[in-house]
């Protein structure tokens, strides 16, 4: 439950609408609710302003399916990334309103309207190949409250592909730049911009990209003073960096 879920069952306790043995049963998973295999954290949203996501990577398609129900009742919006598609399916069974995002390979489930960002976040991606970081950074950012620009395949490679975005990336109130290779695109948007700029190195790329570490050294050693790096193919954290930043 976030801030607001919270106040309005007290507005209700104090309006008579709900009782006390009612605002309780609704509040008694708080601050987690033991599921044996996961605790899952109803109290982070509060906290943090953002809730907890589910990491469906090495869990069961069951294992998420039951983390996502319970977050699902707890009546917050809901996510889960890395997950595939009989993951999904293992959802759907129990919350048939969740969405599936095959590119980023999320599921989202929208139940309340977040506190809007004060700007656009800009996703900037520099090949096709990166694109699953770039979805799962954008229905990340999506879902926390921000209007989105997604801005695909302008790789430094063809320069001119990413100059015919000028504006767009000027707009922007912060950047998630993805890019594998040797990953120099952070570094160009970030010459090109006024804004803060996180960089996002991914996995794509020949032998001596090494997975990605290739493109984390290059993004650690800009020489653009507006970047900042987060791991290897992680769109989702970047989104979350990139959501506070536009909701200060």
């Amino acid at each position: 439950m976030d801030r607001s879920q919270i106040e309005a069952v007290l507005n209700e306790v104090r309006s008579g609408s709900t009782s006390v043995s009612e605002a309780l049963e609704r509040l008694r998973n708080l601050p987690f609710e033991d599921l044996g295999f996961a605790k899952v954290d109803h109290h982070r949203g509060l906290r943090t302003g953002m809730p907890e996501v589910i990491f469906a990577e090495s869990k069961t398609a069951a294992q998420v399916a039951a983390i996502f129900a319970r977050m699902a009742n707890a009546g917050g919006n809901v996510l889960a990334t890395r997950a595939a598609r009989e993951v999904f399916e293992a959802v759907e069974a129990v919350e048939p309103r969740a969405k599936f995002h095959e590119t980023a390979r999320a599921i989202t489930l929208m139940q309340t309207e977040p506190a809007a960002g004060k700007g656009t976040v800009g996703v900037v991606c520099a090949g096709t190949s990166d694109l699953p970081v770039a979805e799962e950074a954008a229905v990340t950012a999506r879902l926390m409250g921000n209007t989105v620009e997604l801005v695909a395949d302008v790789g430094v490679a063809g320069i001119h592909r990413l100059l015919a975005q000028q504006m767009t990336l000027s707009s922007a109130r912060v950047l998630v730049v993805c890019a594998g290779m040797e990953g120099a695109l952070p570094t160009v948007v970030g010459g090109l911009v006024n804004a803060p700029v996180i960089a996002v190195p991914t996995s794509v790329g020949y032998g001596a990209s090494l997975g990605g570490i290739a493109a984390l050294l290059g993004m650690l050693n800009t020489c653009a003073p507006n970047v900042s790096v987060v791991n290897i193919d992680n769109g989702f954290g970047a989104a979350c960096i990139a959501s506070l930043i536009n909701h200060l």
